[in-house]
This record gives structure tokens, sequence and C-alpha cells, in this order.
């Protein structure tokens, strides 16, 4: 059969939109959030603690369930998987809009990441199998990357609106009309697919995915923000060695939930690593300039959005060039130049003051996501060329559940640390009553709040010293975030073989392996 029998025609076309939204929407998803995080935490008063479990639980959840998903997904159906997951998807953001309390936020947060996980693998699965022509898999599978980019972009627009009109909870609702119009066209445009030699799903493999992940997350966050406590340090030991038997446990399935072989290339390993710290630092610098721009500076939420334009834009740009920058230089030169450029970006944050930083600040945001396109656009592609052609389908899975884990953990960990940074720099002024005190030492927006029970120059000097502590933190995460880059530039090229670009793997190419390894 010629390839002009597998030319995608309207209805693949318009399923391609369809499948568009979801991806879409869960970029964002991560971005209106973090500029919601003021109002949820006058709204709601949740402890420092509970704030960064509000945001990160999500991916963390949605991380440990990618592969899982896809695993099911092949055996009861992809588009059946997505649509369930769909419907769950709206229904959990109309209980996250309404929850009353930071326990129920959290609840919903975490729900919502298993249903997210569900979206993820299913849409570029089928994408796969609509699209066989492999140049028109090639511009489908574009649209959908660029999706993630144009979504951040929208994000703060969309998210600064909604929160100058509504309350919080409204940004949670964009997901609800979007996951309708998915149900309604989906069963018209989107063909169904299923692995009949699908393996079976290994319920233990899963619960103990979850059980390596989550404990040792809580332990990192818990001894960042109180020290080596006792509790913090037994859920780490937990999580090692739930880790330890998940993968022996993979080692002795005859079809494993992960392929852990995959872990004996180093090529593969040093970029996947690359990876997953360039979003850890991109994921917990992102929350904190978010609060700078309101909280510090005093921007209005769409200000503040607006203001975060020229990064996802330096994003978009900088996705779409690096596929053609490798015409003519190897993926890894690209890569690394690209981390070498957020290397600078973060060093500018660390020297953004507390009064009169919003243009070094803007400049510096946009190098550090400018820098972070090249890896964005590439990443996948390096890891599926670092193994052997039968592992890549695997490597790619992998690398998806490694960019969505890197981002929830720099939430967990920078955000952690600069909270310490805080409350280690904030002065209080004396007499503060004891309510007070503690609002402003949890959080900068609490000590806001508590600057307007306050008269005179007692509120004056406490907004001052907090914003400038939280300054000082920004500071410290943009120092260190400068130093991980420039180290991941040195781990990626000395890890990584540089192969000319006309040899480099493609996704695209390997587009059905990549569908095998989101199914696990």
């Amino acid at each position: 059969m010629t390839a002009d029998n597998h030319r995608a025609g309207t209805r693949e076309w318009l399923g391609l939109a369809i499948l568009a939204l979801p991806t879409l929407l869960l970029s964002i998803d991560v971005s209106v959030l973090h500029l919601a995080v003021p109002h949820i935490t006058t709204s709601l008063e949740p402890s420092a603690s509970e704030m960064l479990w509000i945001i990160d639980i999500y991916g963390f959840l949605l991380a440990a369930s990618l592969v899982t998903m896809g695993t099911l997904g092949d055996r009861v159906g992809r588009r059946k998987l997505l649509l369930i997951g769909a419907a769950a998807f709206g229904v959990l953001s109309l209980a996250a809009a309404w929850a009353d309390g930071p326990i129920l936020l959290i609840a919903a947060r975490a729900a919502l990441g298993i249903a997210a996980a569900t979206l993820m693998p299913s849409t570029l699965a089928l994408i796969s199998n609509m699209f066989r022509d492999a140049k028109e898999r090639g511009v489908a599978i574009a649209v959908w990357v660029t999706m993630f980019s144009v979504g951040i972009a929208l994000g703060p627009v969309v998210g600064g609106a909604l929160l100058e009109l509504f309350w919080w909870g409204s940004v949670f609702l964009i997901a609800v009309p979007v996951m309708a119009l998915l149900l309604v066209a989906g069963p018209v445009l989107l063909p169904e697919h299923r692995d009949e030699q699908a393996g079976r799903l290994d319920l233990v493999s899963v619960v103990l995915s979850l059980l390596a992940i989550l404990p040792i997350v809580y332990g990192l966050k818990e001894i960042a923000r109180e020290g080596g406590a006792v509790i913090p340090v037994l859920a780490i030991v937990v999580g090692l060695i739930a880790a330890v038997a998940f993968v022996h446990r993979q080692r002795t399935l005859t079809n494993p939930v992960l392929d852990v072989g995959l872990f004996r290339q180093r090529a593969f390993v040093a970029t996947l690593a690359t990876m997953l710290v360039a979003m850890l630092v991109a994921g917990g610098t992102y929350l904190f300039v978010t609060q700078y721009l309101q909280l510090v500076d005093g921007q209005s939420p769409l200000r503040a959005g607006l203001w975060l334009l020229p990064a996802a834009f330096a994003l978009i740009v900088t996705s779409i060039a690096a596929p053609m920058a490798v015409s003519r230089f190897a993926p890894s030169t690209v890569v690394c130049a690209g981390l070498l450029l957020s290397a600078v970006g973060h060093a500018m944050l660390a020297l953004v003051p507390a009064s009169g930083g919003l243009t070094l600040l803007v400049i510096a945001f946009a190098l550090v996501y400018g820098g972070g396109g090249p890896l964005i656009a590439l990443g996948t592609d390096l890891v599926v060329g670092s193994v052997l052609p039968e592992q890549a389908g695997s490597a790619a899975a992998i690398s998806e559940t490694s960019t969505e884990l890197g981002m929830a953990l720099g939430v967990a960990t920078l955000g952690s640390v600069g909270t310490a940074i805080y409350r280690g720099q904030l002065t209080l002024p004396e007499g503060l009553p004891a309510d007070a005190t503690d609002s402003a030492r949890d959080t900068l927006a609490g000590a806001l709040a508590s600057v307007e029970g306050l008269a005179g120059p007692a509120g004056e000097a406490l907004a001052a010293s907090a914003r400038d502590a939280f300054t000082d933190g920004l500071n410290v995460i943009g120092l260190i975030s400068a130093l991980v880059s420039v180290a991941l530039a040195v781990l990626f090229a000395t890890n990584t073989r540089s192969r000319p670009a006309t040899e480099s793997a493609s996704v695209v190419e390997d587009a059905k392996e990549i569908v095998k390894a989101d199914a696990g």
C-alpha cells in the first residue's frame, strides 16, 4: 500500500484539533494555579506546607500514573480511557473550584493528577494511529508538542483575567467546557485503538511506584522545611525500600510496567537526569517569580500574567527553532547552549532587588524559559536516540514521566528552600500579636494580610521586611538554579555522544514505539 493510501482526511485533522485541547489545557492549568497562589492563601489560609502540597501533589500523581495509564489504555482502548479521563477531570475540576479548605483542595488536586495521566498518553497514541504518513504524523506531533508552549503563553493571561473578575476557584473551571467539548466530539472524530496483546496491568507495581515517589518527596519537603526530623527521614527510607522492591519486581515480570534495563545506558541516564533537573529548577523558579510579581511588585493577577508573556514567547520561539538548528549542529550542542542561556537568566534572578526589580525579573525569566526551549523540543528525541531502537518506546515514556516529576519536585524542593530562607531573614516588629506573628512567619501573603490589621510604622516595617525576605529567597533560588544549569550542561556534554544531526533519532519516525512506551 502506498503512502497516499495513508493520507489523513478531514476527520483526522479535526480529530487532531480535539486532541490538542487536553494538551493545551494541562499546560494552562500549571501556570494559572501559580497565579492563584496568593488568592488561595488569603481565602483558605493554608500553611506553607499545605500550599506546597496543593501545588505539587497534582504533578507527583500525574508522573507516578503515566506509564500505568498507558498500559491500561492499551487494554481498555485509548479513546475509551481518554473519554473516561476527560469526564473525571471535568467533575474533579468542579470539586477543586468549590473546595472550602486546604485538605479538600489537596485531595481534589491529587485526583486531578491521576485523571490527567489518562489524557497525555492517550492523545499521543491516537495521533500515531490517525496519521500513518510519516510527514503528516510529524506535523501532527509538532502541533501536539507546540500546544504546551501555547498553553504556557495563554495561561497567565487567561488566569489573570479570571482572577481579576472572579474568585480563585474560577481558574479550575477552564477545564469544564474543554472537557465537555472533548466528550461530545471525541466519539465522532476519534478512532478506537487497543493492543490485543497488551500485558496484564500489575497492580502491585502500581502501588509500589506510588509508595516510592510520594514518601520520598514528602521527606525531602519536610527536611527542607523543618530539618532532619525522624518522620521525614523514615518516609524517605520507606520510599527507597518501595523503589528497590519496584525495580526488583519489574525485573521478574514478563510484562513489566517499566523497562528498568534502559537505565544501563549511560547516555540515556544523563539525558533523563538533565530533563528532570532542568524541569525541577524551572518549576521552583516559576513559583517564586509569579508571587514576586503580585506580592512584592504589587501587580494585579492580569498584569502579572502579561509580564510573564515574554518568557512564554521566548519558550515558543526556541522550541520551534531548536529542531531547525539540529540541521547544522548536533542536538547535544543545541541543548547545552540552551542550558547555558538559562543559567544566565537564573544568575540575573539572583540580582533582582525587592524594589524596582520588575524589568530585570522579566528579562531574566525570559532567558530562563528561552533556554529551556531546546530541551523541551529535543529531549524526548535525544532520550530515544540514546538507546537501542527496540527500546525507544519505553525510553520516550520515561522521559515524559521525568518531565512531570521534575516540575513537581521543583515546587517541593526549591519551594521549601525559598520558604526556609524567607523565615530565616524575616524580621518581626516588637509588639506583634501572636496570631499575626504565626501568619507572617508562614508565608509572604500571610505577612501582608497581617499588615492590614496593624497601624503606623509597625505595619510598614513588617511589609518591607517580608518583601525583602521573600526576595532573598528568590535570589538564592536563582543562584542555586544557575549553578545547577551549568552543571547540567557539563553533565550532558560529557555523557552524550556528539552525533551529526542527520543521524539523530526521530521521535516522529519512532511514533509507534512511543505509543508502546506510553502503554508501559
